[in-house]
């Protein structure tokens, strides 16, 4: 029975991590098409397909600087900062 309770929360801290980088995708997604706006064929999918890879260095960045700041913190305090920090 215990194994079957903690599986089935793994599952769901697994699904929920997947959705949250999904979520975090789309936003970026969202931003870069927004600002391609006016842009066609060629022109657009260059523009979009730097936006994309820029945004994975953005993000990229955000985890190292969140994870320099998150220094000294452990447990549940850790990942209440990075989750806030990440979300900013």
């Amino acid at each position: 029975m215990k194994k079957i309770i903690t599986a089935s929360l793994l599952g769901l801290l697994l699904a929920s991590g997947v959705h949250a980088a999904g979520s975090a995708q789309q936003n970026l997604m969202g931003t870069c098409n927004t600002e391609a706006t006016g842009k066609k064929g060629e022109e657009r999918k260059a523009f979009m397909s730097s936006c994309l890879s820029d945004g994975k260095k953005r993000q990229q960045e955000k985890m190292k600087m969140c994870n320099t700041d998150a220094t000294g913190k452990k447990g549940d305090e850790r990942k209440a900062f990075m989750s806030d920090c990440l979300k900013k």
